[in-house]
């Protein structure tokens, strides 16, 4: 049996007749940039999220780096954040001129430990980003409680965890802002790049869409005047499916350009109707696994009662990593080595001064952690194959 880690095809063919037809008359309509299709999609996201608030960007990581400039995180700053992390999180902060400090996670839910929040806080601290890694969310109430006590911004990184839930409430919604990707490997994905910005803040809601466009036209001119600059009442609005804009050559300031396209909004529109039921049967696979492997060679992921995750990654803990991926591959199944490098000690910043031993659980965490196949389509047969395979290990 060959089973891959994750299969993308499967997903397609179940949902193509829905697909094909909305793509195909995306493209008659001639709006390809933005459009209704892409407003929609965010009136959707933030209802489904239960924010006031919902900006779609072009990817996760411009998502990342927009709230970070919407929350004023500027050069020198400092921005604490998890070591055990995709690259994008700590290269978002560096992207605005950030430095990226870092603070070790717990030992179960491989999060952030806000206990080690508070000894990281400098005068130069501007936010924290937890991350709700692998569709686990953080502990927010107590990442909070640190935040709010020294005056700091929160935003979430949930890049990961579209649809897990904290004490019931969505993840995205439990801090000053969210951060989605819809890259394909995602519970909820589009057909490229995608990603989603989420606030009850309107202020920053205004600036991240000014961000995402040139900071052009009438969100450029409001989003200057909430930065500081002259209020600029000329710039009318404009049709956002329209093709010409005659307000967008007004620019305030320096931004990006990170527009969603509307293709991509109609997939994710389709898509965000079957996430609840995607993930619930993820959900349904990885309690088939805590039930039936074998705990005494691995280190399950066990759930608190205040989480639901969205389980992105089924992910076990094994002293024999490498070995482990090399058994699994030899007998036809799918794995993912999550993270081989813990951001301290990536070369990307080894200019901060981190050294090995810094991050003692993160460390052990790299060297440990192993993804299992746990994407909602997978069959009976497969899920007993996969647990018998890993307990004969």
């Amino acid at each position: 049996m060959n089973i891959p880690i994750l299969d993308l095809k499967r997903q397609y063919n179940m949902l193509k007749k829905e697909l094909e037809p909305a793509v195909a008359d995306c493209m008659a309509s001639g709006v390809y940039v933005m459009g209704e299709n892409v407003a929609e999609f965010e009136k959707e996201a933030a209802a489904y999220i239960g924010v006031k608030n919902a900006v779609a960007t072009g990817s996760g990581t411009d998502a990342l780096v927009i709230s970070l400039r919407a929350c004023g995180v500027k050069e020198g700053d400092e921005v604490i954040t998890t070591p055990f992390t995709f690259f994008a999180t700590a290269e978002a902060i560096a992207a605005v001129g950030a430095v990226p400090v870092f603070a070790d996670i717990l030992e179960d839910s491989l999060d952030i430990d806000p206990e080690k929040l508070e000894a990281k806080i400098t005068p130069k601290t501007k936010a924290v980003l937890p991350v709700h890694i692998f569709g686990y969310p953080a502990d927010m109430d107590a990442v909070n409680a640190v935040a709010k006590a020294h005056g700091l911004y929160v935003i979430e990184d949930a890049c990961q965890a579209m649809g897990s839930g904290y004490k019931g409430r969505k993840s995205g919604a439990l801090s000053d802002m969210g951060c989605f990707s819809f890259f394909p490997t995602k519970n909820l994905s589009c057909f490229g790049d995608g990603g989603l910005i989420t606030t009850d803040n309107d202020d920053f809601a205004v600036i991240c869409r000014a961000m995402r466009a040139h900071a052009g036209g009438k969100n450029g001119a409001e989003a200057y005047a909430l930065m500081g600059g002259k209020k600029d009442d000329s710039i009318k609005e404009v049709d956002s499916g329209a093709l010409y804009n005659p307000y967008k050559y007004y620019n305030y300031f320096i931004a990006y350009n990170s527009r969603l396209d509307a293709l991509q909004a109609v997939i994710l529109r389709i898509k965000l109707k079957y996430l609840d039921g995607f993930n619930a049967k993820r959900a349904a696979n990885a309690a088939f696994f805590n039930s039936r492997l074998d705990r005494n060679k691995f280190k399950l992921p066990v759930p608190s009662g205040d989480v639901t995750p969205c389980w992105h990654q089924y992910v076990i803990r094994t002293e024999r990593k490498e070995d482990f991926i090399a058994y699994l591959s030899q007998k036809g199944v799918g794995t993912a080595a999550y993270y081989p490098v813990p951001m301290h000690l990536q070369k990307a910043f080894m200019g901060l001064g981190y050294k090995k031993g810094d991050m003692p659980i993160a460390e052990k965490a790299c060297s440990q952690t192993v993804a299992l196949p746990v994407f909602p389509e997978l069959t009976e047969e497969e899920l007993h194959y996969i647990a018998d395979t890993v307990n004969k290990f």
